[in-house]
């Protein structure tokens, strides 16, 4: 916890093997992670440091000082001491709760176990133990403990597969690789105990796609690069075990380096109650001053007499003297206007709000058995504001499931057929699933709806066997069968899983893998085809192919990639084909599916050995190798033959269109910041009803400098303002440096929907700070945007320009690691645990396991809590300026001399005791009156407990037991018996009660009957549909689907082809594959057509009377 001196900065790191004492000199962290803020020693003076920084606190101990002055106290130090000790109390037990956690959180990390190597045992050690320099042992499925340099592995030439969806947001495996020379030191236990290599390598940095260092060892060096380090986080996958040594340890990871600070945020309510607590302290210095001067007054034209009156032989008393004084003891005896149980009672009402959000069962997620989180109790009343909602893509409103819905195969669409309104009735009729359990290889899960597919591969049509064959050789997916002899796939990228596993249900199962071969099988016969050469994918190609040969000879070059960048390589004879793919390819994008074209050559043996010679000298140049290699692909994807296109589903999770168009409705904007492409993106923005039809106008933003996309943002702002305010203020309006600050009247101009997409590219430009101002002028007047190809730095820059510049609270939505920066720069932070890990959640202020719960947690949870809070302080300041102003009142009547009307008990317990059950009452329990109209139990038990509360201490202190025991501070033995046996008592109250309770239901009576809210009409229209007969309902219209361009379904890196040619990646024996969660989702009754339901009945009721806004 404690560090004797500043650790020196760090240049270079150099840890030595098994060697614990070397490395202990150059005092690196050890593998504990810490993230509490106190220890027992340190949590008393720590935690009180904290407390008395608050303004509240420290103005409440300045009282308690003046309090202990006799001349200006006329109140014991009792009075404000209890009360400062109680919430002083509740809020170190708060901290302390809180910090418990933490440090059960941190416990649990540091004590998992690892195998480590010490001496010549491997020996069970905790991760907080761990040394920088030991050699561990990692087994399949194992979270890594540390930064480790890969020494070994289970599978040939060092390999080992590892996910990284804790760090970067990718479930997709990726491989490092062992050095030769380590990689041959195995598991055996006495050569790795004798291992003494020295790595020099950079110091702790937070750069997880880089690592430069060199290990020495036998006279010899060796360079060291990303491909050999696994990094704390990550998941061994797919390897049975591996052997690594400890290069960076706890505080010192790349993952705990890019955790960042967590940065302390604050509510509109708290910054609006310390602007109160700031006007009620003016208000209270007011009062004392107008006191001040009439004491002085009094002393100067009433205090003489009075003086001469009481036989009082002191010196003339000084009126100003007096006059300052009693100021200060009017500030002590008012201080109760500044309440000090505020804080405590606003921290107790948000816990309560907090486990209501805990222990709501409608955000329960049953297939996971995950509930929603409050991991704040802070920013409960802020969800209730939220006007930008900033939401990733995959994993977030999709469920990153790929699946096989439909292809085009030689011009002909074969998949499910949709309820389009140009189809023919008798062609909308739901077909039944194919039937795949006679296929041994099947899944039970695969469904597929088209059987003219399966008739045509049984027909032996030879283009769709050439597309299903396609489809079975030309990935990087990597077979294996477990103990059971099942065939499980792992793949690199979900949509090459969602093709190869179609193509196996459908009689094409690839099998397994050579560097040399490719095997698989064709409707039941085992075919092997000799694998010449391996075009690999890059985000620049869009493509990727493989060249193979047949059993009969053939030299075939298969070929899948993105339309736009396939179509060119064409053969003009595809002229009519193409033409068709392509308006089949629209339709599909339409639906929101992602597509690949799909196309094959045939190659000559003598062209394809000329170009394969040609292939070798371009690998073994050294000057303009990558360019070379480029050219030679281009060379030989050409002329190509159109077989068809796939189309693969990204889901949509669960009730994502209800809770956008609910939110929408609400006049919640939503921003979408994917790293997907911008085809794919808005396709689910079309999905999700984001981006509609009816929309005016969509701008894309595709400039690639600042001034191009200066321009694009100019074009788009005078293409929705209209070109008569154009012509009308020339480009004034549009090219003046305007505030970033907008106005609501700008806003509130435009009359249509428009939305904004823009690249990553170009927003790296409209962040510039002399474009900015534009861009976000125009995405602010948008309904939608849609950030494509950002990444997590542009993500958190988007939300801090729309947080910095615009006065509105803003909510980040993500599940992966990527969504970190930009949860944590938000003003509420809300992660999904979904299928790319727990650091969103980890880094959340709110969690749970599907976007559709967002709806139930902004617009019930959200608007109960601010709306509960609201009425909790106007109720709340009510209660404490009524009670206080009593004390202005009477100074009038008691010659300004700083008297109270209360005993010093009462003024004690009045906010902490007698009046603090209803506020809480209210705050916690209270409802937006749709539902309560009315008291409830708890109302009862709060209010009547209280006055019963206040009449057992009143008994209690007026008792003969407290005065024996206490004489000096409770005299008043038997006061309250005898007083209360007075009639005259019992009748003032009962007219007091009267006497304020009737004014305020006359005001309410009337302003329900003259002026009724939205919720006084629904509640009256409610009332009345219970004694209306039922209406029939209309069923909704089917909305029409659009058509679109897709982008390329391509999610996988580059890389893996030259790894399967090289043959590493070739299994010795085969694992047992990773389990996999199995979902199964049921339609739920659509919200739009609930909201329908209740809108035509509403507007049938409303029809004769006044008009409701929803």
């Amino acid at each position: 916890m404690f560090c004797s001196k500043k650790k020196p900065l760090e240049v270079e790191r150099i840890v030595k093997a098994n060697d614990r004492e070397y490395n202990e000199k150059f005092q690196y962290a050890d593998n504990r992670i810490h993230t509490s803020k106190y220890n027992i020693l340190t949590f008393l003076p720590i935690n009180l440091f904290e407390q008395f920084q608050r303004v509240a606190n420290a103005y409440f101990l300045s009282l308690l000082i003046l309090q202990l002055i006799p001349e200006i106290s006329s109140l014991s130090w009792f009075t404000t001491i209890v009360p400062l000790v109680l919430v002083i109390t509740m809020t170190a037990v708060k901290d302390a709760t809180d910090d418990y956690f933490r440090h059960k959180s941190d416990n649990q990390v540091n004590n998992r176990q690892s195998e480590v190597l010490i001496g010549n045992n491997l020996q069970k050690e905790k991760w907080m133990n761990v040394k920088v320099g030991d050699i561990i042992k990692l087994e399949n499925n194992q979270f890594i403990a540390a930064d480790l340099l890969l020494l070994s592995s289970s599978e040939p030439h060092g390999l080992c597969y590892i996910e990284t969806a804790e760090l970067d947001g990718e479930t997709n495996l990726k491989v490092r690789h062992a050095l030769s020379v380590t990689s041959a030191l195995g598991e055996d236990i006495s050569r790795l105990a004798k291992f003494d290599g020295i790595v020099v390598c950079e110091a702790p940095n937070n750069k997880l796609d880089k690592f430069m260092g060199v290990l020495s060892w036998k006279d010899s060096k060796h360079s060291l690069n990303n491909e050999k380090i696994i990094l704390r986080g990550c998941v061994l996958r797919n390897t049975s075990w591996c052997f690594g040594m400890v290069i960076f340890a706890g505080p010192d990871t790349k993952l705990m380096q890019n955790s960042g600070k967590t940065k302390f945020k604050r509510t509109s309510i708290d910054r609006l109650m310390n602007t109160l607590v700031l006007w009620i302290f003016g208000f209270l210095v007011c009062l004392g001053i107008i006191l001040a001067i009439g004491n002085s007054i009094w002393e100067s034209q009433v205090g003489d007499q009075f003086r001469t009156f009481l036989f009082w032989n002191e010196e003339e008393k000084n009126s100003s003297f007096s006059g300052f004084l009693t100021f200060w003891s009017y500030i002590i005896i008012l201080n109760t206007v500044v309440p000090i149980s505020l804080y405590v009672s606003v921290e107790v009402i948000r816990l309560g709000h907090s486990y209501f959000i805990n222990w709501d069962r409608k955000m329960y997620y049953s297939e996971r058995a995950t509930p929603a989180e409050a991991r704040t109790t802070t920013l409960n009343e802020e969800l209730g504001q939220i006007e930008y909602v900033f939401s990733d893509k995959t994993g977030t409103l999709t469920q990153n499931i790929m699946t096989f819905k439909k292809c085009s195969i030689n011009g002909r669409i074969y998949g499910e057929v949709h309820d389009d309104m140009d189809q023919k009735p008798d062609i909308i009729k739901k077909k039944k699933p194919m039937d795949f359990s006679v296929n041994p290889q099947g899944d039970k899960t695969f469904q597929f709806s088209d059987h003219c597919l399966m008739e045509s591969i049984k027909l032996g049509d030879p283009k769709v066997h050439e597309f299903l064959r396609l489809l079975a050789l030309c990935h990087t997916v990597m077979s294996e069968e477990n103990s059971a002899g099942q065939l499980t796939y792992q793949v690199q990228s979900p949509d090459e899983g969602a093709l190869v596993t179609a193509a196996r249900h459908l009689g094409f199962i690839f099998k397994s893998r050579t560097p040399e071969t490719i095997t698989i099988e064709e409707l039941g016969t085992l075919v092997t085809y000799q694998l010449l050469a391996f075009l690999d994918f890059n985000n620049i190609r869009k493509r990727m192919s493989v060249i193979v040969r047949n059993p009969e000879g053939q030299i075939k070059l298969y070929s899948k990639g993105a339309d736009t960048i396939l179509f060119e390589k064409l053969h003009p004879s595809n002229e009519d084909l193409l033409t068709l793919t392509s308006d089949h390819i629209s339709e599909f994008a339409g639906e929101g599916l992602r597509t690949l074209a799909i196309a094959y050559r045939d190659l000559d043996d003598k062209y394809f050995k000329e170009w394969q010679k040609m292939l070798e000298d371009a690998n073994a140049a050294t000057d303009e190798r990558d360019e070379r290699i480029a050219g030679l692909y281009e060379e030989i994807e050409k002329d190509l033959m159109l077989l068809g296109a796939t189309a693969v589903e990204d889901k949509l999770q669960e009730g994502v269109i209800e809770t956008v168009t609910s939110l929408l409705l609400a006049n919640v904007k939503i921003w979408v910041l994917t790293g997907d492409k911008q085809e794919t993106a808005i396709n689910i923005g079309y999905a999700c009803n984001m981006l509609t039809d009816d929309m005016n106008e969509v701008f894309i933003i595709a400039g690639n400098s600042a001034v191009e996309v200066r321009e694009d943002l100019r074009k788009a702002k005078e293409n929705m303002f209209g070109q008569n305010r154009s012509s009308s203020n020339g480009h004034v309006v549009f090219e003046k440096k305007q505030q970033l600050e907008l106005e609501p009247v700008v806003e509130e101009t435009i009359t249509g929907d428009y939305a904004l997409i823009i690249n990553g590219h170009s927003l790296a430009h409209a962040l510039e700070s002399d474009v900015k101002n534009d861009f976000l002028e125009l995405a602010c007047m948008c309904k939608t945007v849609v950030c494509c190809r950002v990444t997590p730095l542009q993500k958190a820059q988007v939300v801090e320009l729309v947080k910095k510049h615009r006065n509105a609270v803003t909510l980040a939505i993500g599940d992966g690691a990527n969504d970190v920066s930009m949860i944590k720069s938000a003003h509420i932070g809300i992660g999904i645990s979904g299928q790319e890990g727990l650091q969103a959640v980890l880094a959340s202020d709110y969690s749970f396991a599907q976007f559709r719960y967002l709806q139930r947690l902004l617009l019930v949870h959200g608007r109960w809590s601010y709306f509960r809070m609201c009425k909790f302080l106007c109720y709340f300041f009510y209660k404490n300026f009524a009670f206080t102003l009593v004390h202005f009142w009477f100074g009038f009547f008691c010659g300004f001399s700083a008297q109270t009307v209360y005993d010093q008990w009462f003024i004690t317990l009045f906010n902490i005791v007698y009046t603090s059950l209803p506020v809480l009452a209210m705050g916690i329990f209270d409802q937006i009156a749709l539902d309560t109209s009315y008291w409830t139990v708890i109302n009862h038990v709060f209010i009547w407990g209280s006055i019963a509360m206040y009449f057992s201490i009143l008994f209690t202190m007026h008792s003969n037991g407290m005065f024996d025991v206490f004489p000096k501070q409770f005299p008043f033995v038997g006061n309250a018996r005898h007083s209360l046996t007075q009639k005259c008592i019992w009748l003032v109250i009962l007219l007091t009660t009267v006497a304020s309770v009737i004014p305020v239901l006359a005001f309410r009576f009337l302003k329900v009957d003259l002026f009724p809210t939205l919720s006084d009409q629904i509640r009256q229209w409610q009332k009345a549909q219970r004694k209306a007969r039922p209406q029939r309902r209309q069923r909704p219209q089917t909305r029409r689907s659009s058509s679109r361009r897709s982008g390329y379904a391509f999610a996988h890196q580059e890389g893996y082809g030259e790894l399967i040619t090289s043959g590493k990646n070739m299994r010795a024996k085969n694992l047992p594959p990773a389990s996999e969660l199995e979902k199964t989702l049921s339609n739920s009754t659509s919200w739009l057509e609930n909201l329908c339901k209740k809108t035509t009945d509403t507007v049938s009721s409303f029809n004769h009377t006044k008009t409701v806004k929803l």
